[in-house]
């Protein structure tokens, strides 16, 4: 059974940090780019992250570039999302998702999220 896992969401206050991790099984991530979306409460889902199968391509949303950093360890297969500098603005369950070019929200492959509260 092809799965994404997520983990790492907490609460955490305003200027902390945490970071989430995107675990894959059934699959190697190798072959995939991944990408990292979030939705907050009442708000369209959106794209945050993503990086390439070899992981030298990143890309950012504009809200979160300068303070958050994607990596990943295909030897883990899994993928990271390290968020830094945390506002009350990113309060979000965040997912992961894999396609063999950046995930939109049409991809297949989707974890079932884990959630982020950044709250003093």
């Amino acid at each position: 059974q092809l799965q994404l896992v997520e983990s790492g969401g907490d609460l955490v206050q305003p200027g902390g940090s945490l970071r989430l991790s995107c675990a894959a099984s059934g699959f190697t991530l190798d072959y995939y780019a991944i990408g990292w979306f979030r939705q907050a409460p009442g708000k369209e889902r959106e794209g945050v992250s993503c990086i390439s199968r070899s992981g030298h391509s990143k890309v950012y949303a504009n809200s979160v570039k300068g303070r958050f950093t994607i990596s990943r360890d295909n030897a883990k297969n899994t993928v990271y999302l390290q968020m830094n500098s945390l506002k009350p603005e990113d309060t979000a369950v965040y997912y992961c998702a894999a396609d063999y070019g950046c995930p939109t929200g049409e991809s297949t492959y989707w974890g079932r999220g884990a959630l982020v509260t950044v709250s003093s």
